[in-house]
């Protein structure tokens, strides 16, 4: 089998495409010509920022070695102002059923573009409803329980600190962000009343996801303010609070994927949120005939589609009592004991 990748650049409209057709892959039934071709549009950063869209596009992986699938994925240019116009390309190939836009930035535009095409279904990551309207019927919204992810982060920060000081790296500041801000504080401050948490945001707009040097900028100086963990929600720009937690010796907490390999020893956990798993789940219903549009799913902390990372790599920096502690926790908020608001969609 063949992956066609597609790398969208400045052309007609401000982009262009790859030219050339997948092969038709062969796949289980779900759809009418019982093929499946699912086309992905990445957000600022794109592909290799180790994290977000890197955790997207395994899902498309997985699902071509489950399926057979054949899929094409596209980078809007710059800050992204052309995603509306890579999704619409997208939709417009005839030889794709199934269109994917990863990231919140999306929502909007997603939800016009299925509108114009109810034949093709799609699936916004991150999705955010837009206040008083109703969703198309071929859309679906993936979310996770940041905040609550956030907090097991957050509690694993606050019973390591040395300094009893920590720091937040968002990248643009937004809703998602926000929250991914206020359950850490609020994990922290669980565990440890007073920890200072140190918050600081990148930018204001997606190209904030995009900017490793702000990130080593903003991380040094936490770090030179007696931050020892900072927690980075970053998407590529996190790469470099990766990089000053390297430089100066001391941890950072990443977010979407364990980025331990990145900088063996200076991460201390990753809150991950499993991207990929709900990628291949959604492909999965589309095959079985189950896909359910018009709504959104949250993928959570009681199955670990939300969770911390925990394992061989970084055992020995969090500790086995810390461990207990935060699965304990993570416990009692899957029971209710602990309140962690519920992401407004599952509201």
């Amino acid at each position: 089998m063949k992956h066609f990748f597609c790398l969208f650049l400045v052309c007609t409209f401000m982009l262009g495409a790859c030219t050339g057709k997948p092969e038709a892959g062969k796949t289980t039934d779900g759809e009418e010509d019982g093929k499946l071709t699912v086309g992905m549009v990445f957000d600022v950063g794109g592909r290799g920022d180790r994290s977000f869209n890197d955790a997207a596009y395994h899902g498309l992986e997985l699902a071509g070695e489950k399926h057979g699938i054949e899929f094409i994925h596209a980078e809007p240019s710059g800050e992204g102002a052309d995603r509306e116009a890579a999704l619409r390309q997208m939709a417009a190939d005839p030889d794709v059923n199934l269109v994917i836009g990863v990231g919140l930035l999306f929502s909007d535009d997603i939800a016009s573009i299925a509108e114009a095409f109810p034949e093709k279904k799609f699936v916004c990551i991150d999705y955010i409803p837009k206040a008083g309207a109703k969703m198309p019927e071929n859309l679906s919204g993936i979310v996770f329980e940041e905040k609550k992810g956030s907090f097991l982060a957050g509690a694993v920060a606050g019973l390591s600190t040395k300094t009893n000081i920590v720091g937040f790296i968002g990248g643009m500041e937004s809703s998602i962000i926000r929250r991914f801000e206020s359950g850490f504080t609020e994990g922290v401050k669980y565990v440890n009343p007073d920890a200072v948490v140190i918050p600081a945001y990148i930018g204001m707009t997606g190209s904030a996801f995009a900017n490793p040097s702000k990130g080593r900028e903003l991380a040094l100086g936490q770090y030179a303010k007696g931050a020892d963990i900072i927690y980075q929600a970053a998407g590529a720009s996190g790469l470099g609070v990766i990089e000053a937690a390297r430089e100066t010796g001391k941890l950072v907490i990443c977010t979407d994927r364990d980025q331990e390999p990145d900088a063996p020893g200076f991460v201390l956990t990753s809150m991950v949120k499993a991207i990929d798993r709900a990628v291949l789940k959604t492909i999965d219903d589309v095959l079985e005939g189950t896909f359910k549009g018009g709504s959104v799913t949250v993928f959570g902390i009681g199955d670990r589609y939300t969770d911390y990372v925990y394992n061989d790599r970084n055992a020995k920096l969090i500790g086995a009592a810390v461990h207990d502690r935060v699965e304990d926790i993570r416990k009692k908020i899957i029971s209710g004991e602990i309140a962690v608001q519920v992401h407004a969609a599952a509201q």
